[in-house]
């Protein structure tokens, strides 16, 4: 079996193909390794940790929201959240026909160490922006976006740096934006141990 960790860079297809008018890159220009596919998805404009394996069970596994495998994400959103609004997300915010599940969510008290977005993001000296943590137990489409959109503070950029609680996670240390590498023996363990 493969299990492969790659951070994702702003721009990427998290797919092997592009069939547009106007291909764009996807993971083939990056992975070469074959018949792996990733586990969940991350967007086009969104950042960060990708699993890619081809042990059908796991991706299912970690995939399928019944089992409330947590996802952690550093969030870069437009002006600065109050309790209140803070509180809504740690809560659940009601989404089109849903609401999401409780989330722990945190002002981080600077910004994180991330390697810049190529290209950055737009700068407005008018408008403060912070950081946010965010973890996560359900991966809907385009979810964060949706949860501080809805509370009043559109996300600028979001990088999925870990997979997994606290305590037994798998996360981008060591890696730059479009690298790769495979699991070591002890994060293999750990991955294929989540219930």
């Amino acid at each position: 079996m493969k299990y492969i960790l790659f951070y994702k860079p702003y721009g990427v297809l998290c797919q092997f193909s592009d069939r547009s008018e106007h291909p764009r890159p996807t993971l083939k220009d990056y992975i070469p390794i074959p018949e792996v596919y990733p586990v969940g998805r991350l967007d086009l404009d969104s950042e960060g940790l990708l699993l890619l394996t081809n042990n059908g069970q796991l991706q299912h596994r970690l995939a399928n929201p019944k089992f409330a495998h947590p996802r952690t994400y550093y969030v870069q959103v437009e002006r600065i959240p109050d309790d209140f609004a803070l509180n809504r997300l740690r809560n659940g915010v009601k989404i089109k026909n849903y609401r999401t599940r409780k989330a722990r969510v945190r002002l981080l008290p600077s910004e994180p160490d991330l390697p810049p977005r190529i290209p950055p993001i737009r700068d407005r000296q008018s408008v403060p922006t912070c950081w946010l943590e965010m973890t996560l137990t359900e991966g809907r489409n385009r979810q964060v976006r949706r949860m501080t959109a809805a509370v009043g503070f559109p996300t600028l950029r979001l990088i999925r740096v870990s997979l997994g609680s606290h305590s037994r996670q798998i996360n981008l240390t060591g890696l730059q934006p479009g690298q790769w590498r495979e699991l070591t023996t002890t994060e293999t363990k750990m991955l294929l141990d989540f219930k």
